[in-house]
């Protein structure tokens, strides 16, 4: 089993959110949004070449894959500007479903991170408007 059968397997055996797996080094999380992979960014964790198995991808969690030069994706759900992305990048991904734009968790509009960066291509740029966004939303509590 590869790298990236042994990601989705986990994800889907085990109920997490997010796998990342390279060798015998695995990094899961339970944890909704872009959260895991920020925490795992943020603490210098070194992802190149790993495998990742993801529950729901869209722009802004396409941005930290990126930015962290993982090698390739599973995911359950990808959104087109997600899936055009990890194309610019060169990144290998599959999914099981596609779809125009990952919804709010109110069910009434586009996803705040995914908006936040849908018009950059740079990860560094993304991380950070990534980063403010969640700021703004955390005030707005």
């Amino acid at each position: 089993m590869n790298d990236l059968e042994k990601a989705k397997k986990l994800l889907t055996d085990n109920g997490y959110t997010l796998v990342l797996c390279k060798g015998d080094t695995i990094y899961t999380s339970n944890d909704r949004g872009v959260s895991p992979m920020l925490k795992l960014i943020e603490d210098g964790t070194d992802l190149k070449g790993f495998s990742a198995a993801d529950k729901v991808v869209g722009r802004a969690a396409a941005m930290l894959f990126v930015l962290a030069e993982i090698k390739e994706l599973h995911t359950q759900v990808i959104s087109r500007p997600a899936a055009e992305l990890l194309k610019y990048h060169g990144i290998t991904f599959s999914y099981d479903e596609i779809t125009e734009m990952i919804i709010n968790r109110s069910g009434d509009g586009g996803c705040p991170m995914e908006l936040a960066v849908l018009d950059i291509t740079d990860p560094r740029e993304g991380h950070k408007a990534i980063i403010m966004r969640l700021s703004q939303l955390r005030k707005e509590k």
